[in-house]
């Protein structure tokens, strides 16, 4: 039996959000392609599954992926909005271990505009209270940082930290997942300061994990800058994402989607041992997109930990003996920027932004068909309200 891997299973790309940096919603997979629970079956070991989407809830079948995943996984978090409150609910009770990432991008007015979900902070923040009321522990707020949410940031950790959950962060990406070729950062100081507060509150406190996370949001203000990674990028060699189609990729980060096989029409052993998976893995050590998400860090912290480790000595340090805080202008970047020898348009040169792409949008043939006759966004809205009509 070969290592446990790292694993992201996107079980639909369907999605009643209509998030302002994520255009999925515009181009939903049909339901009859999704993901088999049969083919869930052919999936490796792991220690770690996060389940995710589009809007993972919205497959009404989920709790039988689930149910699959727990027997091959060490640990379960699925990724949501929050909205089927009912849906998480059942299926928490069924799996009391599973753990749960509502995605809140701010405050109430806030998180509502940039999701585009009516009511969609308080339904969320009702889904939390409410697992933890059933005693689940594994649960938490996920947050998107941007320009327009950056104020929000530390408030938002601040009620997570007030109610015992788990604080997740990640900013803005270009991608094929995302369906987005535009998203960019306009006020780096400003939002890198709020990541400087969240840091500084994480160092603050007397939790070793949230030490560790202060460096992942270190990293991420290294990542709004456009700067090369603070640790090697590992995907699609102990970690990889299969899509709703079965197709296994290295991440979800690319600019097209880079496909090593289908599982469902191959076997793992022979997919992820192809001469096509061994040409994506050249692609990755060449690839220069520096995404710093949690999915390909997380991993890359555990295999390379003495590099975190030493950071998060030496300002634990600073701030015990020294009484000195973290600070944004410890990275060289922060401090060109500010002095004028790097300009706003060299650092968004740097970004995955690209102003004039057309997006990508990593759907099947059938997928894509479906939208030359109908909007995507419509195809949406018809099956949310058939989900709501229990029709499906």
């Amino acid at each position: 039996m070969g290592k446990k891997l790292n694993g992201t299973v996107i079980v639909t790309y369907r999605c009643n959000a209509r998030c302002s940096m994520c255009s999925r919603y515009k181009a939903p997979s049909r339901p009859e392609e999704e993901l088999s629970v049969e083919t869930i079956r052919k999936l490796p070991r792991m220690y770690f599954t996060n389940v995710t989407g589009g809007e993972p809830f919205i497959r009404t079948d989920l709790r039988d992926i689930v149910r699959e995943l727990m027997k091959i996984s060490d640990r379960v978090v699925i990724s949501t909005n929050g909205f089927f409150t009912d849906r998480i609910i059942e299926l928490c009770r069924e799996f009391p271990n599973v753990g749960i990432r509502i995605s809140i991008e701010g405050l109430e007015q806030t998180n509502n505009e940039i999701r585009g979900l009516p009511n969609g902070y308080q339904r969320g923040y009702t889904t939390l209270k409410r697992l933890r009321e059933m005693g689940m522990r594994d649960v938490g707020f996920g947050m998107t940082v941007q320009d327009r949410n950056a104020p929000d940031l530390v408030p938002l950790y601040q009620i997570s930290n007030e109610l015992d959950m788990e604080f997740a962060t990640a900013s803005l990406h270009n991608s094929f997942y995302f369906v987005e070729t535009k998203n960019i950062i306009h006020d780096r100081p400003m939002v890198a300061g709020h990541f400087e507060d969240l840091i500084n509150e994480l160092l603050n406190s007397h939790s070793p994990k949230k030490w560790f996370r202060a460096y992942f949001n270190h990293g991420l203000i290294n990542y709004i800058y456009g700067q090369k990674r603070l640790l090697p990028c590992d995907m699609s060699f102990d970690t990889f994402f299969i899509d709703p189609y079965g197709d296994v990729m290295p991440c979800n980060g690319t600019r097209d989607k880079e496909v090593m096989g289908n599982l469902n029409e191959q076997s793992w052993e022979e997919l992820w041992n192809s001469a096509q998976a061994e040409e994506v893995r050249k692609k990755v050590r060449c690839c220069d997109r520096n995404c710093w998400m949690i999915g390909s860090v997380s991993p890359a912290m555990h295999k390379y930990i003495w590099k975190p480790a030493w950071w998060v000595i030496r300002h634990k340090f600073l701030r015990f003996w020294k009484k000195k805080k973290y600070s944004m202008y410890e990275n060289k970047i922060v401090r060109d920027y500010r002095d004028g020898r790097v300009t706003k348009e060299e650092l968004d040169a740097c970004s995955t932004c690209d102003l004039c792409a057309i997006a990508s949008n990593g759907l099947s043939e059938g997928s894509n068909a479906q939208l030359q006759s109908q909007d995507g966004e419509d195809v949406g809205k018809s099956d949310f309200a058939a989900q709501i009509e229990g029709k499906r």
